[in-house]
């Protein structure tokens, strides 16, 4: 039985990890016989529900990732089986069991349909991977941004990380990385808070983000980006230690920065865990350190009222005056989220007519209207 990855653009940091532990698995970017695996997230869930719904193939279907992780119960109307979670030990076991037609019901950290009664069946948990037992990637087929760390300690009522990697932070090993890193010349890093690396993501351990960085630095014609896309920084770990790393080991002069809101009523309710004068501190220090904050913006949170909205537009337009830029984002409830069922609320005229503005005016990047499904 042939298996094969569909493979997109946006889905290849997913594959890239699960692919040196399915060393058989194909790429294709269309549905074939044998057995397909999906890896998605909620914006791209209807376009890839209506292809499999469409498929006409003879394909044993799985889905993985946030999307189906979080809900799946509405995966399992188009899929036939969802790996829940982490997918390094649960999907080779799965794939597995399926070519030898033995019992998927033996498998940790999935879920299925009965075939006899139609009842979703969901498998006991699997415990979280050590980070250092499986590789970033494999070099031969497909490649990704080396990641440093998994899970995160905050609650953040809009986010799944805590959900689906675990509220304790793991730490691939600076031997580790520095195996992966011997692979590129530019590296670049995924994390959910790169300065919390070595640390619990709540007490920060800058000797142990130092012990990183300087043994990346002492490799030949490498280059170091840190605390940039894809990855990000919290604000209250931004300070002189932490900026000074930056300049010392890194090749960017920009920190990509998860702010959220100027509201501190809003930073509260979401249990984003961090303050609007962190968020000003944290610019202010970079911007002494001569690095550009680029910073992110959620609006359409559910309790957020116009006040905190304008309170938004004033940080970010504070922010883009002083060289800094930002990136908007709107609202997408996620599934096993607090917020999986909310509604977002609207973003008054006033500050949807400032947006536009500073986005013509190239200080501002993304969207901050309800984003419309294809």
């Amino acid at each position: 039985m042939d298996v094969h990855f569909r493979y997109s653009k946006k889905n290849s940091y997913s594959f890239a990890v699960l692919s040196p532990l399915l060393p058989e698995v194909g790429f294709t970017d269309i549905p074939l016989n044998g057995i397909l695996i999906y890896s998605f997230t909620t914006r791209q869930a209807v376009k890839v529900f209506r292809e499999v719904e469409n498929a006409g193939t003879d394909s044993i279907f799985i889905a993985g990732g946030s999307h189906p992780s979080g809900s799946p119960e509405e995966t399992l109307e188009y899929f036939d089986y969802v790996v829940i979670g982490e997918g390094e030990e649960t999907l080779p076991e799965l794939v597995k069991v399926l070519k030898e037609g033995a019992d998927p019901g033996e498998v940790k950290g999935i879920a299925y349909k009965n075939s006899d009664t139609g009842r979703i069946i969901r498998t006991p948990e699997r415990p979280h991977v050590d980070l250092d037992a499986y590789p970033c990637f494999d070099p031969k087929k497909l490649r990704s941004p080396i990641e440093i760390s998994r899970g995160c300690p905050w609650g953040c009522k809009y986010c799944q990380t805590p959900r689906i990697f675990g509220r304790e932070v793991r730490h691939r090993s600076v031997d580790n990385v520095l195996k992966n890193a011997q692979h590129y010349k530019d590296l670049r890093f995924i994390a959910s808070n790169a300065f919390a690396y070595g640390s619990d993501g709540i007490h920060p351990r800058f000797d142990k983000v130092e012990k990183l960085l300087s043994a990346l630095h002492k490799l030949p014609d490498k280059k170091i980006f840190f605390g940039t896309f894809p990855s990000e920084v919290r604000p209250e770990f931004v300070t002189e230690e932490s900026a000074e790393l930056v300049r010392q080991y890194c090749a960017n002069d920009s920190l990509s920065m998860g702010v959220q809101s100027g509201s501190d009523r809003i930073l509260k309710d979401i249990r984003r865990g961090h303050t609007v004068e962190d968020s000003i501190s944290a610019v202010e220090c970079c911007l002494e350190h001569e690095i550009v904050p680029a910073v992110d913006f959620i609006f359409g949170l559910p309790t957020e009222t116009e006040e905190d909205q304008e309170k938004s537009l004033d940080l970010l337009s504070w922010i883009c005056g002083k060289g800094g830029t930002v990136r908007a984002h709107y609202l997408t409830p996620l599934p096993d989220t607090p917020y999986a069922s909310a509604v977002p609320s609207e973003v008054s005229d006033h500050v949807r007519r400032e947006l536009g503005k500073l986005a013509f005016g190239g200080k501002l990047t993304g969207y901050w209207e309800k984003y419309r499904k294809v």
